[in-house]
């Protein structure tokens, strides 16, 4: 019951932050510079092309009626059209956000796999060799862009081993998974440089505590100590940051997208940005800010289940 309050109240607290996010992805086209009819006509169009092309937008109308109109169309699903695919917004998002939902969970399953083990050894060999050697590794990590890394891989197993594709989404199951693996890796490897060093700071904060030593007092095998007490109660402060670079890889896939051609939503959106679609635009940007508070919302919930402490 605790822990059902607990998330109502933060699905209550998500509420005023959903509207700020609406609010800001609506006045989007009001604070680009420049005019943004102008913009999509192009400097040869006339006064009355341009007025014209307003008057359709609905943007010659007061600031609060173009607002009441996007929360009511947007309530029933209307995200507007885009002028240069000629197709609802909407629908070209549902097309295209499972290929970068997909993408983004790919990569955090990975950047988990890798860190959640590697921060345990560290802590667990603190100061010796194996913690040094996955410090350099991780810092290495950190230090190393995608654009950088996705090339590389590229040339390494797509071009040099054969191994993998190159570009593009596949056909199939088996198809869209080995297309999947090189972008995914991408985003993964700088997602777990990051996790390594949050696993073992906090791994190191737990090993420390008296449950722990009375709990080896026990008897407990290491292993049980390590994986079962100390790396559960750890994991708040990893779920935190987890949830945020879930966020940020949603966001930030654009640069990954662009060089493996995955058909997800930062391609889309840079295409919109490029064509000056703003209508595109608002709907992609609004896509990922509302991904980003559900993902938020969703870390949050977890902790009742990673800390028992937290249910109380």
């Amino acid at each position: 019951m605790a822990a059902f309050l607990r998330i109502l109240k933060r699905v209550v607290i998500t509420l005023p932050v959903i509207w700020l996010v609406v609010t800001v992805v609506f006045l989007l086209i009001h604070i680009v510079p420049g005019d943004p009819i102008v913009q999509m006509l192009g400097d040869g169009a006339t006064a009355t092309d341009i007025e014209a092309f307003r008057h359709q937008l609905r943007l010659d109308l007061p600031l609060h009626t173009q607002y009441l109109e996007y929360w009511t169309g947007l309530l029933h699903g209307d995200l507007g059209r885009s002028l240069r695919l000629h197709d609802s917004v909407l629908h070209l998002i549902l097309q295209r956000y499972p290929y970068t939902l997909a993408l983004t969970v790919a990569a955090t399953v990975i950047g988990a796999l890798l860190a959640i083990p590697a921060g345990v050894a560290s802590a667990r060999r603190q100061n010796e060799w194996p913690d040094r050697t996955l410090g350099v590794v991780s810092l290495f990590g950190l230090s190393f862009p995608n654009f950088a890394l996705g090339p590389i891989l590229i040339v390494f197993f797509a071009i040099g081993l054969g191994w993998l594709p190159v570009a593009g989404a596949g056909v199939g199951t088996a198809g869209f998974l080995a297309h999947l693996i090189l972008p995914a890796v991408t985003l993964g490897v700088g997602m777990a440089a990051i996790l390594t060093r949050m696993v073992r700071t906090s791994m190191l904060e737990e090993l420390s505590q008296d449950y722990i030593r009375t709990a080896r007092a026990k008897g407990l095998s290491e292993r049980t100590v390590v994986y079962r007490h100390a790396l559960r109660n750890a994991l708040n402060p990893v779920l935190t940051v987890l949830g945020l670079q879930f966020g940020s890889l949603l966001s930030g896939a654009i640069v990954t997208e662009t060089i493996f051609s995955w058909p997800g939503l930062g391609r889309l959106t840079l295409s919109a940005i490029s064509n000056r679609d703003y209508a595109l635009v608002q709907g992609c940007i609004l896509a990922i800010g509302l991904t980003y508070v559900a993902v938020n919302l969703l870390t949050d919930s977890l902790y009742a289940l990673a800390d028992p402490r937290m249910r109380r």
